[in-house]
């Protein structure tokens, strides 16, 4: 009887571990959000039991990530400042390269410095090569030791450098059988009405294997693309623009504070909460609402979060570092 008394009272407390809620994602913390009457709204994303250390380990860039940017682009003098619109979007701008239109998945790793690349470099191979490929997240994630750390944080300036030495295979989201390598973390439920199973911690970072998965036919070394070059954009915000418009989305990191992950709607300015970690995200196009300049930004924490997987942030102020880390590269032709 002792015994069962000591076993219950374990799974007491480990249940009731279970339901104690986050405060960065209550209701309360929420509301405090939208009392403050930001440009943005604040809603539940995450469901309010997951963990600060969960939150924490999905901001994949590291903390010394800007030792590692590349050489700085020279301006571009192509286009003249009067010639940048109010608003551009790329969706809509290039509307034969779908892959600027998706949203991917990191799942339960600290891997957005890795998605962050991929997806931008997807987006140029089709913009300036008419090539519909999706790179490999899994590759780049697990095969450049000179990243970084793998799921625990990585350095996106030499992710594009990887890309031009080293080029990287084609690869889908997880289960897709999509090219050379699919991603190998499965996708999670972030939020709280979803149909993927609850995200865990502690994600570890897939093995390297240079082979394609099983069934493709292309050898591993003959599907990869490669970058022409890898080079950091200026900061001034002119120049990101000229660079969305005429190369197409960048990679760029931003601090992440608490109030962040419930984002819902609007134009993100920081309310409240202290620094969670630095994210690695792609920059699409820009715009104005209701008189607040933004950057139209792409996450990779898959299509339920924030809006339909993407958030607008505050414009023309490095807000949250947005303008600062800004990376790039133009793809090889074979």
């Amino acid at each position: 009887m002792k015994t069962l008394a000591i076993v219950a009272a374990i799974f007491l407390a480990s249940t009731t571990a279970a339901k104690v809620h986050n405060h960065l994602l209550s209701e309360d913390f929420i509301d405090q959000i939208n009392i403050a009457g930001s440009t943005w709204t604040a809603g539940r994303n995450f469901a309010p039991e997951t963990s600060t250390n969960y939150l924490k380990q999905l901001m994949g860039v590291h903390p010394m990530h800007q030792k590692f940017l590349p050489e700085a682009k020279p301006k571009d003098t192509l286009l003249s400042d009067a010639s940048i619109p109010e608003e551009f979007d790329p969706r809509t701008h290039w509307p034969h390269c779908p892959t600027i239109k998706e949203i991917r998945d990191q799942g339960g790793c600290g891997s957005c410095w890795a998605f962050g690349a991929v997806t931008a470099m997807s987006d140029r191979l089709c913009i300036h090569l008419n090539k519909q490929v999706h790179v490999s997240a899994e590759d780049l994630l697990s095969c450049c030791y000179s990243c970084g750390f793998g799921c625990n944080g990585g350095f996106p300036g030499n992710a594009w450098r990887y890309w031009q030495t080293s080029g990287l295979v084609s690869g889908g989201v997880y289960g897709s059988h999509q090219g050379c390598q699919s991603y190998k973390i499965k996708p999670c439920e972030h939020h709280v009405n979803g149909t993927r199973l609850p995200c865990q911690e502690g994600g570890t970072t897939p093995t390297c294997d240079r082979n394609c998965d099983e069934g493709y036919k292309v050898p591993y070394s003959s599907d990869k693309t490669y970058g022409k070059s890898e080079y950091s954009v200026s900061s001034d915000v002119t120049e990101i623009q000229k660079e969305l418009m005429t190369n197409g989305p960048v990679e760029a990191a931003f601090t992440v504070f608490a109030d962040f992950p419930n984002y819902k709607s609007g134009v993100y300015q920081h309310v409240t909460g202290t620094a969670l970690g630095g994210h690695a995200i792609r920059i699409l196009g820009w715009g104005v609402e209701k008189g607040t300049p933004y950057w139209l930004v792409a996450n990779s924490w898959n299509s339920d979060w924030g809006d339909h997987g993407t958030f607008k942030i505050l414009r023309g102020q490095n807000h949250c570092g947005i303008e600062s880390s800004v990376v790039a590269g133009l793809p090889r032709e074979d």
